[in-house]
């Protein structure tokens, strides 16, 4: 064992037996590079992670190569996942210094810990231009032996250039209407009219993108808003990117018509992409999107939730095949044989062409992802369910994927949001009840005694890496749509104790925002991207819980600060649009008010629900009733009953409609 013995990490536990010398990212690794006078190999990755693996395997489990290492280097193995911020500054050197970047990634350090090297996947040997990893290895060593003054003077110029990069983030004002109109015709430009999503392989799920079309379509009526999100959704659910046996999306696919995927699957994904289809359901009233939503849910409850309450990271992509290989897929895809073996030969007919398993495969070795072509024409409902009942219990059979069990707060706060407004939608109490379990274990475990987020945990036990902004933000999210949901406004009360948190320690001159803490651990950059990538940003995962937070309370500060987060959607939203998607949606809150919602009336019942389902972009909705509720939201103070029956108020900037005991009113107040 090594130094990586006893940490929380799954991903860093993976690596615990390996052969090379692993220590923790610390000040301590730093110090011992000092003292032998030898460079940092830094190498981050994530417990999910493919390439990781098998670079892991290839290199990282070899005898030699590990000796090598050890003799030449301090190596440093760090989980991107529970240090973003180490993750993104080098990162971001990375993509300088050769115009892409990925995971593995490996880069070379001073003891100053400044880059001078840098690289993703490694081969063993040479392989398509690429050097070999040891060949790596000795060039790296030679340099620093023999021409430290250059190495010097390249991490040097690195430092300087990345220090140097100043973030232009809109100056003054918000995003309007010219901004989301450009930002509209940009996305316009990228859609992939005949397989939905935008731009081509690989394709990711847009998640954010798509609750800014439906934000927009709520708020314009713009038509053609709405159908790129839903051809898009459709697309997604009926490709090989969705598990049609188990539910639950795949982090991206490899091609632009969602044949073939990336087969791990991310709690941060299948969050958002619940909620989208949730939000899908409530703009159209598809029967599709409700599937989708519910079979997401179930998913995320069934495979990601922990003994804690929590949900885990991720499923892994690999898992062992017939044969004992361990590669990645062979949990998911089937071949024609393997539908004959569970099935029969008829109902193995039918399921192949229904799921568009083929002889020559649409995977490797012959091997097909289920999915639903368009071309099946159509299906016997119920044959198609007994089919893939019988086919979910046959692959429970295979060996699973591995999880990745650590509790990160930011994506359970986008899993509490999700699960708690889907449970409200479709009258699944259970899935409110799993969100306000997760919501306890943040607050007990994540928050404890030391009253700032911790980011991670595992098996309970808190790990030692402070929050970033995310996590600050997308915990704040999750609280207040469980706020909204449940009507407990001690939600509302800690979603304001994180955001007051962002006030003090994240924020910046002009309205900026940084990924970490005034007083976290300094790096040779202070992280800062406003850019959505796989979840939003920590920039504008605040900006909207502050905006919703300043709806809930009325706080002045806390708009201010929404307002000046939102610049840099002002700034990038016409650019690149498919990259500040969140900071879109956010930004159609603001042009909509956001609207305020309080419902003096008993939680859960009709108004309550049909505030719930109001379309209105980014509205903040608060209910109960009696001398209380006032006390739980600052929105229920003055909000009486009109003629004893439970009654509706509606308002944004600055003024209420006439109050309304009529459902039918509120939703048509609402965009219901």
């Amino acid at each position: 064992m090594n130094r990586l013995a006893g940490v929380t990490s799954p991903y860093l536990l993976q690596h615990a037996d390996n052969p090379v010398d692993w220590w923790p990212w610390g000040s301590e690794a730093f110090e011992e590079a000092k003292r032998r006078d030898v460079p940092v190999l830094l190498s981050v990755g994530y417990a999910a992670c493919h390439w990781c693996h098998v670079m892991a395997h290839e290199s990282f489990e070899d005898d030699e190569t590990a000796a090598y290492l050890n003799a030449h280097f301090v190596p440093v193995k760090v989980d991107r996942e529970e240090r973003p911020d180490v993750d993104a500054v080098y990162m971001e050197a990375v993509q300088a210094a050769t115009g892409h970047g990925g995971w593995p990634m490996t880069v070379f350090l001073t003891p100053d810990a400044e880059p001078f090297y840098f690289g993703t996947y490694f081969p063993p040997e040479p392989r398509h231009g690429s050097p070999s990893f040891q060949q790596v290895l000795e060039g790296v060593t030679t340099a620093w032996t023999d021409r430290r003054e250059e190495v010097a003077e390249v991490a040097g110029r690195i430092v300087a250039d990345l220090a140097g990069r100043s973030l232009v983030h809109g100056g003054d004002g918000v995003p309007g209407e010219s901004e989301v109109a450009q930002a509209l015709l940009g996305l316009t430009r990228e859609y992939d009219e005949q397989h939905g999503g935008f731009g081509g392989a690989p394709k990711f799920p847009p998640a954010m993108a798509v609750e800014f079309l439906l934000r927009h379509h709520a708020r314009t009526g713009a038509e053609g808003a709405l159908q790129m999100a839903a051809d898009t959704c459709t697309a997604m659910a009926r490709g090989g990117i969705y598990d049609q046996l188990g539910g639950g999306f795949a982090r991206y696919s490899v091609d632009r018509e969602w044949i073939v995927p990336h087969f791990e699957k991310m709690l941060y994904d299948n969050a958002l992409l619940c909620r989208v289809y949730a939000h899908l359901w409530r703009a159209t009233g598809s029967d599709e999107a409700r599937r989708i939503a519910l079979e997401t849910a179930d998913f995320m409850v069934r495979e990601l939730r922990t003994a804690e309450g929590g949900f885990a990271s991720a499923l892994d992509a690999d898992s062992e095949d017939a044969e004992g290989r361990h590669v990645e897929g062979a949990y998911y895809v089937w071949t024609p044989e393997q539908l004959r073996d569970v099935l029969g030969e008829d109902d193995a007919a039918f399921a192949a062409a229904c799921f568009g398993v083929t002889e020559e495969g649409t995977f490797e070795e012959g091997a097909s992802v289920l999915r639903l072509p368009g071309d099946a024409g159509p299906v016997d409902a119920a044959r198609v369910a007994g089919v893939r009942a019988r086919l979910l219990a046959a692959r429970d059979e295979r060996p699973h994927p591995g999880r990745d069990d650590k509790v990160v707060a930011a994506w359970n706060g986008l899993a509490i949001a999700a699960l708690a407004e889907t449970g409200a939608y479709f009258d699944r109490p259970d899935l409110v009840e799993r969100a306000t379990e997760a919501a306890d274990l943040l607050v007990r475990v994540h928050l404890g005694e030391v009253a700032r987020l911790t980011r991670t945990s595992k098996d309970g036990r808190a790990g030692d890496n402070a929050g970033v902004l995310e996590d600050y933000g997308d915990v704040a999210e999750g609280f207040l749509a469980l706020a909204a949901v449940t009507g407990e406004g001690a939600w509302l009360e800690f979603a304001g104790f994180l955001l007051d948190i962002v006030l003090e320690q994240f924020t910046g001159e002009g309205g900026q925002l940084f990924d970490t803490a005034h007083d976290a651990e300094q790096l040779i950059r202070r992280p800062q991207d406003p850019t959505d990538s796989a979840t939003p940003s920590g920039w504008t995962a605040a900006a909207g819980a502050l905006l919703s937070y300043a709806a809930y309370t009325g706080s002045e500060p806390h708009r201010t600060a929404a307002e000046g987060a939102l610049g840099v959607v002002k700034a990038l939203g016409p650019r690149v649009p498919r990259f500040v998607g969140w900071g879109l949606a956010v930004a159609e809150a603001l042009l909509d008010g956001p609207r305020e919602v309080a419902v003096a009336g008993p939680v859960g019942g009709e108004l309550h629900r049909t505030a719930l389902l109001g379309r209105a972009p980014g509205a903040v909705v608060a209910a109960g009733e009696g001398p209380g509720a006032g006390a739980e939201f600052p929105l229920l103070v003055d909000r009486p009953l009109v003629g004893g029956e439970p009654t509706a108020y509606v308002c944004r900037h600055f003024v209420c409609d006439a109050p309304t005991t009529d459902a039918g009113e509120l939703a048509d107040k609402l965009g219901g």
